[in-house]
């Protein structure tokens, strides 16, 4: 990030700029407030150079045009996102590389919590920009937007994706299945020389091997049996642009010789076909096998190895970088929202569980799990303990000491009761809730607080076995004041108090003149044994009172 990063706002209307300006200064931002007519004059006389500018907010303009100033503003800074807030006429932008340039576009009256989302994927797609803007012909306004992440694994495929992009040659994409091998293919061609051209996949492992040469290089009519018709090959379609292998590695070994051929002539014939057509493409290619320990078995042929192989980019898989996480969630939850599919939060003990979690699945498990928890908990906050069973098994096993729980397993400590499950919003049982993402639409924070207070009381007797003294002393309560609070939120119908307790609470007027052989009269003084809150009390144990 740059030191000193500068947020430019432009807005004409006093009370529109104040609003944000307020906002910015909670978030902790340095703003440099202009107007449209004059924002050359103003930036000038602020020092400050452009790029300095990590991200420009652009309300909507009284004094001109908000459009010609969005475009003045890409022409005087290239790589500075755009926050828009409010109406603008975007249909009159037709240059591609200012339209990747806006990252987000809020209402006029705009929370925080928005707001707080757009700055940090402007900041992101602006470092991204400088990080690779000397390297030519790398367009990486828009090559980064679906790789998201800060560990030094991913920036590390970053920086060779900047290397390669515009160079004429084949690369090979290594990486455990989910890892986003396709999304590098598809960047790689988007900042090529060749992204005005097609883009054509094909899944060597997902096409029967008697099909596959003809899903290549196509077939004449009458060629086989079912080819009614003439139909061009992936080569074909994909003449001036690239083509993607994806898995390779499953190709059978009569088909690589094919594949060679063509590669080292430039040239093939259809199945069935007589006439040899020429072939201008690039060539990606992606495989989760390890392609050496097949060539050393005698599946995979070592010259088309060397020939697919002239880069090489290893993606990462998900647990060798669990710092992106947060960033990956931020964003397949953004998508999704934007695709109108749903919204889910994360609290940070959830977060922190799945960064401990393996993901045999990558990132493609992730995006699984976000649509899930979206489907469960709309527009909720899910913790730990909302999680599927097979995310938290390291919890589980810390909290067991050490050793793996299953569902069906019961407490290893019986006079610990669980805890009823609450609505996931207002879920309390991570430490560190706080620090959870909030709903878009906001939270009723009372609601929260009273929901938290209720839990946290109950965690408390539970954990205490009941004795109300002992879970006063952990709340650092009176008791009194412990008591009353337990009648705030009915606790006492989901346990049974004492008769002393009962008195207590007032739950019953005439508890004084009725009271059994037992009962103290004139007693305030209520030892430890008699805060017991027994829920397995039953009748005949009342009785013997």
């Amino acid at each position: 990030m740059i030191e000193n990063a500068q947020i430019l706002l432009i807005a004409d209307n006093q009370d529109s700029s104040k609003h944000l300006e307020t906002v910015l200064e909670f978030l902790g931002e340095s703003i440099t407030v202009c107007n449209s007519a004059a924002w050359v004059k103003q930036v000038e006389e602020s020092a400050f150079k452009s790029s300095q500018f990590c991200a420009a907010i652009v309300a909507q303009c009284d004094k001109r045009d908000s459009v010609a100033v969005i475009q003045e503003l890409h022409a005087w800074e290239k790589g500075l996102p755009f926050i828009l807030v409010g109406e603008h006429s975007l249909e009159k932008i037709t240059d591609s590389q200012l339209l990747a340039c806006i990252t987000a576009q809020l209402p006029e009256r705009l929370n925080y919590q928005p707001l707080l989302d757009a700055l940090h994927k402007a900041k992101l797609f602006h470092e991204h920009f400088n990080r690779l803007r000397d390297f030519d012909g790398v367009r990486d306004f828009t090559m980064f937007r679906s790789l998201v992440g800060e560990s030094d694994a991913l920036q590390k495929v970053r920086y060779m994706m900047g290397q390669v992009a515009s160079k004429e040659v084949s690369v090979l994409i290594t990486g455990e299945s989910g890892t986003g091998k396709e999304v590098v293919a598809r960047n790689l061609h988007l900042n090529s020389n060749r992204s005005d051209k097609p883009f054509i996949p094909i899944n060597c492992g997902a096409i029967p091997r008697e099909l596959l040469e003809s899903e290549l290089f196509g077939h004449e009519k009458g060629a086989f049996t079912g080819a009614i018709a003439a139909r061009a090959g992936r080569f074909e379609l994909a003449d001036g642009g690239t083509l993607f292998l994806d898995e390779i590695g499953d190709m059978p070994l009569s088909m690589q010789v094919k594949l060679l051929r063509v590669l080292q002539e430039r040239s093939f014939e259809r199945v069935g076909g007589v006439n040899t057509l020429q072939s201008d493409v690039r060539i990606l290619a992606a495989t989760h096998k390890d392609l050496e320990e097949m060539i050393a078995s005698g599946e995979f042929r070592q010259d088309l190895y060397y020939r697919i192989n002239v880069f090489p980019i290893e993606m990462p898989s998900l647990r060798e970088r669990p710092e992106d996480i947060p960033l990956l969630l931020n964003e397949l939850i953004t998508i999704m929202e934007s695709e109108s599919r749903g919204s889910v939060r994360f609290n940070s003990a959830a977060i922190n569980t799945l960064r401990d979690y393996d993901w045999p699945g990558n990132v493609r498990e992730l995006a699984n799990l976000v649509e899930r928890m979206a489907i469960l908990y709309p527009h909720g906050i899910v913790g730990v303990g909302d999680l599927p069973e097979k995310f938290r098994q390291k919890v589980d096993a810390m909290l067991a000491g050490g050793s793996p729980v299953s569902s069906d397993q019961p407490p290893q400590d019986s006079s610990v009761v669980p805890l009823p499950r609450r609505s996931v919003q207002f879920e309390a049982a991570a430490a560190d809730s706080t620090n959870g993402l909030l709903p878009l639409s906001g939270i009723d924070l009372k609601e929260y607080l009273s929901n938290l207070e209720k839990d946290l009381i109950e965690k408390a007797l539970s954990d205490s076995g009941g004795i109300v003294a002992r879970a006063a002393d952990r709340l650092q309560l009176g008791r009194t004041t412990l008591v009353e609070k337990m009648r705030k939120y009915n606790l006492q119908k989901s346990q049974e108090l004492d008769a002393q307790q009962q008195s207590e609470l007032g739950e019953d007027e005439g508890a004084g003149e009725g009271k059994g052989a037992g009962g103290r009269e004139g007693d305030n003084e209520v030892d430890s044994e008699a805060d017991v809150i027994d829920g397995n009390k039953t009748a005949s144990n009342q009785a013997s009172h």
